[in-house]
């Protein structure tokens, strides 16, 4: 099949990529980089250099690609991952606006499907927080999701959310440091950590993803995220266990909610999701059903 990634040089982008080109499809993949024609190259796809913000060119990048399927990664963040509520703005313009244009260029180029990759921990937001910045992400993620399920709803296309539970893994910027952090003692845990975060390995992102081109019911969402959500912390204590590092200091909420209000509260939450309808309706289920076995993995890999 003839795929168009829209972000194909991102975290989940990449490997995305390698995992289509792989399974024999044809790929057009998306940076706003010159810098990042030759990694999209060198992963087997053609590189498309275009901003997504752009209404028109997008639409002729979709259209002369002429894609079967159409796959949204489209995100602006840190290479770190965002730290505060700010560091979301580049990619709610992406999730409202360049949604909206890469909806229509996917419509004018006659796409059957086109998959979303969202986050489920943002998209468990309500309105009205303490927040405001935090509700404007939430926002963004509820425009994107309901403009692809409308067109979905009215016969236009095809279109598949997947709620992406926290990445980490292998090749991951954010686990990179993570590590880093953790071997120098620099990564705390969090005192009476009572989060529920869904967690999921990239590898089993991306297989969901592949599993989305031709299963799952048009319309429908779907949690990506392994069996076991866990804190903050204990996620933390595990790296530090498979990666020979030193116990983390545990460190109280009220100091992280002060030097880190954003990230205080994404870590705070508590969200039961399940990957259950996604394991029927997709046939796919992760690999590594908790983060244990998913650090260890990764700490092979790194070895």
């Amino acid at each position: 099949m003839n795929v168009f990634v829209a972000g194909g040089s991102g975290t989940i982008g990449v490997p995305l990529v390698r995992a289509l080109v792989a399974a024999g499809h044809r790929v057009h993949a998306t940076t706003r980089s010159n810098d990042k024609e030759a990694l999209i190259r060198g992963l087997g796809a053609t590189p498309v250099v275009v901003d997504a913000l752009d209404a028109v060119a997008l639409e002729t990048a979709v259209r002369h690609a002429e894609p079967t399927l159409v796959i949204h990664q489209l995100t602006a963040l840190p290479k770190m991952g965002p730290r505060r509520a700010s560091d979301l703005e580049p990619t709610n313009r992406l999730r409202d606006v360049g949604t909206r244009n890469l909806l229509r260029a996917a419509l004018a180029a006659g796409a059957r499907r086109i998959i979303v990759g969202s986050f489920a921990p943002v998209a468990a937001v309500s309105g009205a927080s303490r927040d405001t910045q935090i509700d404007g992400a939430a926002e963004a993620v509820r425009s994107m999701e309901s403009q692809v399920l409308e067109a979905a709803r009215r016969g236009a296309i095809e279109a598949i959310v997947l709620r992406y539970g926290l990445f980490y893994g292998p090749g991951n910027p954010g686990t990179d440091e993570m590590l880093t952090l953790a071997r120098k003692r620099w990564l705390p845990r969090v005192r009476d950590d009572r989060g529920q975060l869904p967690y999921i390995h990239l590898d089993d992102a991306v297989a969901a993803t592949v599993a989305a081109l031709e299963r799952g019911t048009s319309g429908g969402v779907y949690d990506i995220v392994d069996d076991c959500p866990a804190s903050f912390s204990e996620v933390v204590t595990e790296l530090a266990r498979v990666s020979g590092s030193p116990t983390p200091w545990t460190v109280p909420a009220w100091l992280i909610r002060i030097v880190m209000p954003y990230l205080a509260r994404v870590l705070s939450m508590r969200l039961a999701l399940s990957n259950v309808k996604a394991r029927r309706e997709l046939g796919w289920a992760p690999m590594f059903p908790s983060y244990r076995e998913g650090l260890r993995h990764t700490m092979a890999r790194a070895a």
